[in-house]
């Protein structure tokens, strides 16, 4: 590679790392113009902050009894509902036999709390009728189309029907036998706009059910449960995909159903599809209220289910993250909530920032003790460093909800390690290639090559033991682990965005490259002859033969590659001199 192109390359990685700074501080100053939640301050965790504490008791019918099993599947399934949106260092623990305990750093918004309070079971309900949210003497029967939320909404054409009030036993979910005269009466009657459910109220899930549409536009008799919510081994959002694989701008919520679920659901659909509208249409309820409607249009036996209409990415997703996570083994209601203090305050972030700063302090002591000159490329990367995490975790914490806590902080102070570790591994080749006689610019580019390798090996290790943490615990560990495996990402692109660029264009000035004492690169003291004596092994008179030459294989397994060619080419010195 020539000169001007080595330059020209490093200026590019430079610019890249420039760009990338810029951007990320770019987007958080235009975001904090219009969200009150963006800000170059990341927010801090639990234990550095304090929050809200919700206590859930469960709600049960007369005679039940909450189990063990029933709480930890709760607890799991909160505590899925607080992270969905990223590690927000949430507590989620059980207390006595009965009740939940939810600590969320800060005031959580509003969104937050609902999925918590949302917690009746998950319900898939046949729709038996349908009408506007007002009180009516007739109820629509006719056609409908799936809106923006896949709620169906009559269609203006339809003809308004009473069906007949029940003369025989219902045989099936969908049967309209289930309305009878005093279910009617209750139906016409309901206003969707005064409210008619107690909070937490526990249906029965083997009769009809009265209620509206969370809009409140719409109101339906359900037939009894089908499907419960906790059948549902998967939700996503996503666009509608073509029958060659090519993707519309169409967004639709996609269901994945258990063993259970799929036989279940494959029954429901094979009834619903014969069925003119609305008695087509399944009907998903979260806490009493229908969230979505959509008509059956197939027989869905494989346990795979697509709900479009009228959705964007948004509404999409929360729609998918209702389905996701809204099911709960059993109800729960809100006994109390109340504001908590940090446990451990300010005086402990402080404390982790000193004892971060020395750990700084005595890198950048030991990089001009070891280095010289080089300290500057070292102290420059950290620099960088810093800075980068320091705007990520300030992204994460806006547009993912990421809260720093302690073990976070932790994670950072053992990165220093990690993003030092990489320095040295670079010095040190390259001061290798300066020992078998290169010069600094050749020995740059070849050290670099080697010095990669082990670079990408050593990092890979951190960040997959920062991401099996991640995925196999809960709360602050999982905090520590994402700090440590953002940081080993941040340690790649500085060794690749800087401290290479960056000592490509130094070992062009004069001072580095001429092997000034203090540069680092010391030519004399690099030099194979000026090394040679650490690759010679002095053996103790006194040592038994035996002995001497086991320890002097020993010894020969250890040099370094340095070491190795030395003593080669001192024997080849003597050799020559002895001629």
């Amino acid at each position: 590679m020539s000169v001007s192109n080595t330059v020209k390359s490093a200026r590019k990685s430079l610019s890249w790392l420039l760009a990338i700074i810029i951007g990320l501080t770019a987007l958080i100053a235009v975001g904090s113009l219009s969200d009150e939640n963006a800000s170059f301050t990341p927010k801090l965790a639990l234990d550095l902050q304090g929050g809200t504490q919700v206590i859930l008791s469960p709600l049960l019918l007369d005679g039940e009894a909450v189990t063990q099993e029933q709480l930890d599947q709760a607890v799991s399934i909160i505590r899925q509902r607080v992270d969905a949106s990223g590690v927000s260092e949430s507590q989620v623990i059980t207390q006595g036999d009965r009740n939940i305990i939810v600590s969320i750093p800060g005031v959580p918004d509003d969104n937050t709390l609902a999925l918590i309070k949302a917690s009746a079971k998950l319900e898939f309900r046949a729709v038996l009728l349908t009408s506007a949210g007002t009180p009516t003497s007739a109820v629509d029967t006719g056609g409908a189309a799936i809106d923006g939320e896949g709620t169906p909404q009559p269609d203006a054409s339809a003809v308004p029907d009473t069906p007949a009030l029940p003369s025989a036993a219902p045989t099936d979910p969908s049967d309209l036998n289930w309305i009878s005269a005093e279910l009617r009466s209750d139906f016409d009657a309901l206003d969707c706009a005064v409210p008619f459910r107690q909070a937490g109220q526990v249906d029965d899930p083997t009769i009809p059910l009265i209620t509206c549409d969370v809009t409140g536009n719409e109101k339906f008799i359900l037939g009894p449960v089908e499907v419960e919510g906790a059948d549902i081994s998967d939700a996503s959002n996503g666009t509608v995909q073509t029958s060659t694989g090519a993707s519309t701008n169409t967004w639709a919520v996609n269901l994945d159903f258990d063993g259970a679920g799929t036989q279940a659901f494959a029954d429901v659909t094979q009834r619903l599809f014969p069925l003119a509208a609305p008695r087509n249409q399944f009907a998903i309820t979260l806490d009493g209220f229908v969230i979505t409607a959509p008509a059956t249009q197939a027989v869905i036996s494989n346990g795979s289910a697509q709900i479009t209409g009228s959705f964007d990415q948004s509404s999409s997703k929360v729609l998918a993250d209702q389905l996701k996570y809204g099911s709960l083994p059993i109800g729960f209601e809100v006994e109390s909530q109340e504001n908590i203090s940090a446990s451990l305050g300010s005086d402990q972030l402080t404390n982790g920032l000193i004892a971060g700063l020395i750990g700084l302090l005595l890198v950048v002591i030991y990089s001009v003790f070891q280095y010289r000159g080089l300290a500057i490329v070292t102290i420059g990367s950290l620099l960088i460093a810093a800075v980068l995490v320091y705007l990520f975790i300030a992204v994460l914490s806006w547009r993912q909800g990421y809260r720093l806590s302690l073990a976070g902080v932790t994670g950072l102070i053992v990165s220093i390690g990690i993003t030092v570790d990489s320095f040295i591994v670079y010095f040190e080749r390259v001061r290798d290639e300066i020992r078998e006689g290169r010069n600094l610019e050749v020995a740059v580019e070849n050290a670099w090559k080697r010095a990669l390798r082990t670079i990408l090996a050593s990092d890979a290790v951190s960040f997959t033991a920062a991401a099996t943490l991640f995925l196999l615990t809960v709360g602050n560990v999982r905090g520590f682990a994402f700090t440590l495996g953002l940081t080993t990402i941040v340690d790649l692109i500085v060794v690749l965005l800087f401290t290479h660029p960056f000592l490509q264009l130094l070992s062009r000035t004069k001072f580095f490259s001429s092997g000034h004492p203090w540069s680092g690169f010391d030519s004399k003291a690099l030099t194979a002859s000026g090394y040679a004596g650490r690759g010679k092994f002095r053996i103790a008179e006194t040592l038994g033969s035996g002995k001497a030459e086991k320890a002097s294989k020993e010894a020969a397994k250890r040099q370094t590659i340095a070491e190795r060619k030395a003593q080669e080419a001192l024997a080849a010195a003597n050799k020559t001199g002895d001629n």
